[in-house]
């Protein structure tokens, strides 16, 4: 059995049973006896008890939400939203669908495509594994769950043993409540638990930390499945000289302290140019500093920065701000953990940061936010890129044109002007990692569904001919002409293509 504690008091909520590999194995293969009737349902027939899920997650959320903050210790406007986020994916996707998945007829390419009919159609893959985190239990699955499922998959999940409760939850509401076919299903346990889940699938989506993802990665290539990995993140922000300040602290400190800054695309280090770097920290502190911090009850929107979900992440937010301080940075506001119980941390300001120190270098996933000085955007976008991870990347200016050719220079998967996280939510657009923020990516339109299919090419013939020239039996005569035919089509100049003689050396 595995202990459920609620991070912000540290009582036992619960306990839930780990799934061992066999139980794993078991629960892959009853998913896969149902998937082919799922994908026969087609798009919209799939649609339907997605669409009847949503509705579920509208009439369950206050629900939902009082068990998430059970298990995180999140804000209320924080717990709130996770049951939220799939509505708009479901409603998006279920809608396109149809159109995402639809066969695509290519045209001939050749004279010897000429009686050919082309197409290309998306088969799903049949068993989808879906390993997620522990700072979004619902969120983080669904980003990726309504693709597959519209897709045609059937899922198997693994949240995070540290917030198991809420997303259980979710699948149970599916098979039970909503009577949806049994293609979706919820495993918990720890690593031996995700292990025996990657091997069980035929492709696996993992969101978590490098290092794990690395191990999954090295797996899903032994047994050559494709794997989709979201990766950890040290996204930087810059802010220029001509930006508006009011704007850019104030995006800082939501970019920062969102979650408690247990977010994979959170602002975790600022650039700014050095004569507004005073004017823009004495800002962005009284902001941070004016945040409170607790776990407010079910609809009391008193708090805005929650717990930290484990010790563990606790303690490196920690070791990051004492490295700092060691090292010469000062605190602005914040810096240690407050008073009473739960593992919470304050909202932290750190300036006179620099690259020698682990909170520049290294993912701290708190509500810690390092403001650097540098001299112009040269300096600063070579700091930007001074990481081993490229998940995302912020530019602040009023010019529009500089703008852009700071974005072009960042080495990240998405880039937001003026804004912070913003490309999350912009469901058209991909968003994945470069370096080690990860491989492939979620969302992006078709792609979230695509992804999880396999592209079968299908080639038909407009007439039959007795046989095709190039068919057995072989002569000298046949292979003449075929010679002459191709060197015909092929050259693309009248000297080649009648075989003349070239010049001498060519």
């Amino acid at each position: 059995m595995i202990p459920v504690y609620c991070p912000a008091d540290g009582r036992l909520v619960t306990e839930v049973a780990g799934a061992t590999p066999a139980d794993v194995r078991a629960v892959a293969a009853a998913l896969r006896r149902e998937q082919p009737a799922w994908e026969d349902l087609g798009p919209e027939g799939r649609a339907r008890h997605l669409r009847a899920w949503r509705d579920w997650f509208l009439d369950n959320q206050r629900r939902l939400g009082e068990m998430v903050q059970s298990e995180t210790g999140k804000t209320w406007n924080d717990a709130a939203l996770e049951p939220m986020i799939g509505i708009d994916l479901i409603n998006y996707f279920t809608r396109h669908a149809a159109e995402f998945l639809a066969p695509r007829t290519v045209a001939p390419h050749g004279p010897a495509g000429a009686t050919k009919r082309l197409r290309l159609t998306f088969r799903p893959y049949p068993l989808v594994g879906l390993i997620t985190p522990w700072n979004g239990p619902i969120g983080n699955p669904m980003l990726d769950v309504v693709g597959a499922l519209v897709a045609g998959c059937a899922v198997l999940s693994k949240p995070s043993e540290f917030t198991p409760l809420s997303w259980t939850e979710a699948v149970r509401g599916w098979r039970e409540d909503v009577g949806a076919p049994p293609i979706l299903a919820s495993v918990t346990g720890d690593g031996t638990t995700g292990e025996a889940v990657v091997d069980a699938v035929d492709m696996i989506m993992f969101t978590g930390s490098a290092r794990t993802g690395r191990r999954i990665a090295a797996r899903a290539g032994e047994r050559l499945i494709p794997a989709s990995l979201e990766l950890g993140g040290k996204d930087a922000m810059i802010v220029l000289a001509d930006a508006d300040l009011d704007r850019a602290a104030a995006a800082a400190t939501w970019g920062a302290m969102l979650n408690a800054g247990q977010a994979c695309i959170s602002v975790e280090r600022v650039y700014v140019e050095a004569p507004v770097h005073d004017e823009f920290v004495a800002r962005v502190t009284a902001r941070v500093e004016a945040l409170r911090v607790g776990m407010d009850g079910p609809g009391e929107f008193a708090a805005e920065v929650g717990a930290i979900a484990t010790p563990a992440q606790l303690a490196v937010i920690e070791a990051h701000v004492a490295d700092a301080l060691a090292k010469g940075a000062r605190v602005t506001t914040g810096g240690r953990r407050p008073r009473g119980p739960g593992l919470f941390f304050e909202p932290t300001v750190l300036v006179d940061v620099d690259h020698t120190m682990d909170c520049m270098r290294h993912e701290t996933f708190g509500p810690t936010l390092p403001v650097m000085r540098v001299a112009d955007e040269e300096e600063a976008i070579r700091l930007a890129n001074d990481s081993p991870y490229g998940l995302s990347a912020s530019v602040f200016t009023a010019d529009a044109a500089r703008a852009d050719r700071v974005a072009g220079r960042l080495e990240a998967g998405a880039v937001n002007v003026n804004n912070v996280l913003s490309n999350l939510f912009q469901l058209p657009l991909p968003m994945g990692g470069w370096k080690e923020s990860g491989l492939g990516s979620r969302l992006g339109g078709a792609n979230a569904v695509l992804k999880f299919c396999r592209p079968q090419a299908r080639v038909a013939e407009r007439f039959a001919l007795p046989a095709e020239p190039y068919w057995f039996p072989v002569s000298r005569r046949k292979a003449t002409l075929q010679a002459r035919v191709m060197r015909l089509l092929g050259a693309q100049d009248w000297r080649r293509r009648l075989g003349l003689p070239g010049k001498a050396g060519a």
